[in-house]
């Protein structure tokens, strides 16, 4: 049998992993800038035998260890990105990543509540100005790190297709269609990034805990109210949780491919129908990465058109892997 060069039908899997996300650079900051923190509030609370200090300090060690795993994930997609065993890339390490964080954040939120339980069952007594000051200099870190992850960042994506289709034997068309970019995209919106959503709701989480601590300690020390610290306490590991659950959610079901959100079904299913004459009868959606789905498509069609007319109807920044099955009516 003579060879046949499929070379131009084939593509990479990568789908825009190889690049360097905007969400690594800006962890790799929050990860310097809460390190550099905790290195001072651990020495000062040394030197200064302040415990307010070396805890929060030790604090912030448990949420730079968090945020490394977040950094971690980002550099090993970008660097297994073209390697093979990964079938549809590595786009799905974000989504491990991100559900890894919200694992952290809840038991963040579990020890959170326990230990606010213990002081509210055994009060304790509060070094009102040194702890005050450290929830201060910890509110200002973490508000710096909410703005550096939750900045808004736009791109713009260049691409072009490449497109295969055979006959079988059984009289319809099975067509395998690849959509591969010049330069691979980075992801269309920060929110669809689920590794960077964990990473900000860690920052968001400790901000959090900084307002809330500030909230009770000013209330302890002028009105002697020492049970709001507690209660404050269990609010926001509350909070957290219900973070961390929605982020679980979200993450897990990526994890196991689930069908795409309805309103991608829609997008889908309309751009294949918009003839008149072709009609879907199975669809699956999932997701890949950060905004981006393969799709496995069978038409059904009285007038049946090429694969590639099928194709060119989705974006293939969206869509960068389409399979399309065609039978005739």
């Amino acid at each position: 049998m003579s060879q046949i060069d499929v070379s131009k039908w084939q593509h990479s899997h990568s789908f825009g992993q190889e690049t360097r996300k905007v969400g690594e650079s800006r962890t790799l900051w929050v990860i310097a800038i809460t390190a550099f923190m905790m290195v001072i509030e651990i020495a000062a609370g040394v030197m200064f035998g302040s415990m307010a200090l070396l805890a929060d300090g030790l604090h912030m060690a448990s949420h730079t260890a968090a945020l490394g795993i977040t950094a971690f994930a980002y550099m090993y997609a970008r660097k297994h990105a073209h390697d093979r065993r990964f079938s549809f890339g590595t786009g799905k390490v974000n989504a491990l990543g991100g559900f890894t964080g919200a694992l952290l954040l809840a038991v963040f939120a579990i020890v959170m509540s326990w230990e606010s339980v213990e002081r509210l069952l055994n009060p304790t007594e509060i070094a009102f100005n040194s702890a005050i000051g450290v929830a201060l200099v910890g509110l200002i870190v973490n508000g710096v790190s909410v703005f550096i992850l939750g900045a808004d960042h736009h791109h713009d994506h260049d691409h072009h297709d490449h497109d295969h289709h055979h006959h079988n034997q059984g009289g319809h068309h099975n067509s395998h269609a690849h959509h591969s970019h010049d330069a691979a995209a980075e992801q269309a919106e920060a929110g669809h990034d689920h590794n960077l959503r964990s990473a900000y709701l860690h920052v968001m989480a400790d901000a959090l805990t900084s307002v809330t601590a500030i909230i009770a300690l000013l209330a302890a020390k002028y009105f002697g109210w020492i049970w709001m610290d507690p209660i404050m306490g269990i609010v926001g590991s509350v909070l957290v949780a219900k973070w961390s659950i929605g982020l679980l959610k979200q993450t897990s079901q990526i994890l196991l491919d689930f069908q795409a959100p309805q309103p991608v079904l829609d997008q889908v299913k309309h751009a294949i129908e918009s003839d008149g004459h072709s009609q879907l009868s199975d669809l699956h959606i999932w997701s890949i990465g950060p905004n981006r789905y393969s799709v496995i498509a069978a038409i059904v069609s009285a007038r049946p058109e090429v694969s590639e007319v099928y194709q060119a109807r989705l974006d293939a920044t969206q869509f960068p892997h389409v399979t399309v099955e065609i039978h005739a009516a």
